[in-house]
C-alpha cells in the first residue's frame, strides 16, 4: 500500500506540488462527498423517459464519471472532478426529449456530436473563437439561467409548484383544513423544504459534502414521517432487489451503446416533420450542448483553479487544453454509457481548498465513483423530494454569475436578462442562449454597433434564427 502511495506521488509530482499523499487523499474523498448527490439526481431525472431505469442511468452516470475524474487527472494533473453536468442532463431530458419529441437514443446521439464537437474544437483551438463569439452578457448569464431552470425543475418535481390554467403556475396548498389536500401530499413537500434549509445551514457551517448530508437527511425524514401517513409501507419491499449487480444488467440492456444501435434512427421525428426540421433541430441542439458545456467547463475550471491559488502566473488554468480535452473525451464516453454532457464540476474546489493539489486527488475520487457502482440498491431508497432539495440548491449556487452583469448598461442587461429568464420560462435553455444572442445583434444593430459583431456571432444568431421559424 504505502509502495503505491509512493508510485502516485511521484507519477503526480506531489511534494513538488507542496502537497503530501494524505492531503490529496483527504482532498479527492471530500470532493467525491460533495458531489456524489449528482448519481442520484441524474438517475431520478433520467428515469422519467420511457425505457430506461433509475439504476441503468445510475450506472451510466457512475461510469462516466469515473472516466473523466481520471482523465483529468492523468491528463492535465489538476485535483478536478466530472460527472454529467446539471442543466445539460434538465436540457437533455425536458427539453430535447420531453419537448422537441425525440428519442432517448436521439438525444444521446446529439451528446456524442457534442462531444466529438468538442474535441475538434480543442485539438485545433477553435474552442477560443466559438467562446469569443458568444455576447459576453450572455456567455456570463447562461450559468444563471440554468440556475433558474434547475430550481424550477426541482420546485415542481417535489410538488410545491403546481400548473395552474389561469396562471400557468402556482404554489401547492399547505391548508389541510381546507380539506382539498391530504397529508401525504403535503409531507414530501415539507420534506424538500427542509432538505433545502439543511443544506444551507450545513454550508453556512462549512460541513463538507452539505448538499449529500442534505439529501440523506431528507430521506431519513422522509421514511420517518412516513409512519403518520397511512398505508405508507404497504408493499414497500415488493419488487425490492438488494444485488448490486442487478443494476448492471439494467445498465447494459437499456442504457449502454445505445446512442449506436437506435440513436440515428428518426423515423418517429420524421413521421410529423420534414428533414429540414430535422437537420436544424440537431445543429441548433448539438450548439447549445455544446455552448453550455463550454462556459461550463471553462468557467468552472478558472474558478476551482482560482480558489486553490493553482492558476500560472500568466492568471491561466494550468494544462487547460488537456483539461478540456479530458472533458470532451469524457462527454463521448458518457454518451456511449447513455447519460448526458460530462462536465467539470465546481464542487472540486472543496477539495481544492482541503489542500488538493495534483491529479492524484482526481484519482481518490474516481476511484470512489467506482466503487459508488456496487451501491445501487442504497441510493434507489431515496425519494424524489430530497433530490428536488438538491436541485433547487444547485440552482441558487449558480445565480452567482448573475452580479458579474451591468443592470444598467442597457445593451448588456436586455440579452443578459432575457437569456437567463427565457431559460425557465419556456423549459428550454437552447432558447434562452438563443433569445441573449438575437437580441444582442439587433441591439447593435440598431444602435449603429453592427460592425462590432463578430462573424462568428452572426452565424450563431443566424442558426438559432432558422431553428424558430423552421422547428417551432
Amino acid at each position: 500500500m504505502q509502495g503505491s502511495m509512493l508510485s502516485m506521488e511521484k507519477r503526480f509530482h506531489v511534494r513538488e506540488a507542496g502537497s503530501t499523499a494524505k492531503t490529496e487523499v483527504l482532498a479527492g474523498t471530500t470532493t467525491f462527498m460533495t458531489m456524489a448527490y449528482i448519481l442520484m439526481v441524474n438517475s431520478g431525472m433520467f428515469a422519467e423517459l420511457p425505457g430506461v431505469s433509475y439504476n441503468a442511468i445510475y450506472i451510466a452516470t457512475a461510469i462516466s464519471a469515473c472516466i473523466g475524474t481520471v482523465l483529468i487527472g492523468l491528463l492535465a494533473n489538476l485535483p478536478l472532478a466530472q460527472a454529467s453536468a446539471m442543466g445539460s442532463n434538465a436540457f437533455f431530458v425536458y427539453t430535447v426529449c420531453f419537448g422537441f419529441g425525440l428519442s432517448y437514443a436521439n438525444a444521446l446521439l446529439l451528446v456524442l456530436l457534442d462531444g466529438i464537437l468538442f474535441i475538434l474544437l480543442t485539438v485545433t483551438g477553435l474552442r477560443k473563437k466559438i467562446f469569443e463569439a458568444i455576447p459576453t452578457p450572455v456567455r456570463v448569464s447562461i450559468p444563471a439561467g440554468v440556475g433558474l431552470f434547475i430550481a424550477f425543475i426541482g420546485l415542481k418535481d417535489s410538488g410545491i409548484v403546481v400548473a395552474d390554467p389561469s396562471t400557468y403556475v402556482s404554489l401547492a396548498s399547505f391548508n389541510l383544513l381546507s380539506g382539498n389536500v391530504a397529508w401525504k401530499d403535503i409531507m414530501p413537500m415539507l420534506v424538500t423544504l427542509s432538505a433545502v434549509i439543511v443544506i444551507a445551514v450545513l454550508t453556512c457551517r462549512r460541513v463538507k459534502g452539505a448538499v449529500l448530508w442534505g439529501i440523506l437527511g431528507g430521506t431519513g425524514l422522509y421514511y420517518l414521517l412516513g409512519l403518520t401517513v397511512p398505508g405508507f409501507y404497504e408493499g414497500f419491499t415488493d419488487g425490492m432487489n438488494l444485488n448490486p449487480f442487478a443494476a448492471f444488467g439494467d445498465f447494459g440492456r437499456q442504457a449502454f451503446g445505445r446512442v449506436f444501435t437506435e440513436g440515428f434512427d428518426f423515423s418517429p421525428y420524421l413521421a410529423e416533420h420534414s428533414a429540414m426540421e430535422l437537420a436544424v433541430l440537431i445543429a441548433t441542439t448539438a450548439l447549445a450542448f455544446c455552448l453550455v458545456d463550454m462556459f461550463d467547463t471553462i468557467g468552472t475550471l478558472y474558478g476551482a483553479c482560482a480558489r486553490g491559488n493553482l492558476l500560472t502566473k500568466e492568471g491561466e488554468v494550468p494544462n487547460m487544453d488537456k483539461a478540456m480535452l479530458a472533458d470532451a473525451i469524457a462527454t463521448v464516453c458518457g454518451a456511449v454509457c447513455g447519460t448526458s454532457t460530462v462536465s467539470s464540476y465546481v464542487e472540486a474546489s472543496t477539495g481544492i481548498a482541503e489542500g488538493g493539489k495534483t491529479g492524484m486527488a482526481a484519482m481518490v475520487t474516481g476511484a470512489l465513483f467506482f466503487v459508488s457502482m456496487f451501491l445501487s440498491p442504497i441510493a434507489m431508497l431515496v425519494p424524489g423530494c430530497a433530490t428536488a432539495a438538491a436541485l433547487i440548491y444547485v440552482g441558487i449556487m449558480m445565480m452567482n454569475c448573475a452580479r458579474q452583469i451591468d443592470w444598467l448598461k442597457t445593451e448588456d442587461a436586455v440579452p443578459a436578462f432575457l437569456t437567463l429568464a427565457m431559460m425557465p420560462m419556456t423549459y428550454n435553455i437552447s432558447y434562452g442562449i438563443a433569445f441573449g444572442v438575437i437580441s444582442h445583434v439587433l441591439i447593435s444593430v440598431f444602435t449603429g454597433k453592427a460592425r462590432d459583431i463578430k462573424a462568428g456571432t452572426w452565424v450563431i444568431a443566424a442558426l438559432f434564427a432558422v431553428m424558430f421559424f423552421v422547428t417551432h
